[in-house]
């Protein structure tokens, strides 16, 4: 990984371990700017957040999601420079949240616990990076065990 993936999962994995400690889905993520090349000379974490969606008794506060109300209104030039980080592969909702404004990269802690719409995501021209994080792992790994309902419901089934 370089420095840019490097602040960015680092960023979403501190939401995740604070989601988990609240009893929520141990899931984060962020959205870092860095212009036309991703490195980190220019760097900019606009929003980063975690999911939400017991916390908040919410249908859709995954992390993206919370990540990009985060970040707030942004131009569209600014969605198309950055890159969003997410601890687990994102669900459908958050790749079509991630699809409309237009990012073009993903970085993701790991899909081993599941994937989502990864495959739509590289469909429609979006870089996708899986770095199999072991923290990232272990967190969701744990998390599914100790909480199968909740994360059975988090995913729609």
């Amino acid at each position: 990984m370089n420095a840019l993936d490097k602040l960015g999962l680092a960023t979403a994995l501190a939401k995740a371990r604070k989601s988990y400690q609240e009893g929520g889905v141990p899931i984060g993520a962020a959205l870092v700017y860095h212009g036309t090349t991703p490195d980190t000379s220019n760097a900019v974490v606009l929003g980063c957040s975690h999911n939400q969606r017991f916390q908040k008794s919410s249908p859709t506060l995954h992390a993206e999601i919370a990540t990009l109300e985060d970040a707030g209104r942004l131009k569209a030039a600014v969605y198309r420079k950055s890159t969003m980080y997410t601890t687990l592969s994102p669900c459908i909702m958050c790749t079509g949240a991630i699809l409309l404004y237009k990012i073009p990269r993903v970085v993701i802690g790991e899909n081993e616990n599941w994937v989502g719409g990864e495959e739509l995501l590289k469909q429609n021209g979006v870089e996708v990076i899986v770095v199999d994080d072991a923290e990232c792992k272990d967190l969701m790994k744990r998390f599914i065990k100790e909480k199968p309902e909740e994360w059975n419901e988090d995913i729609g089934e």
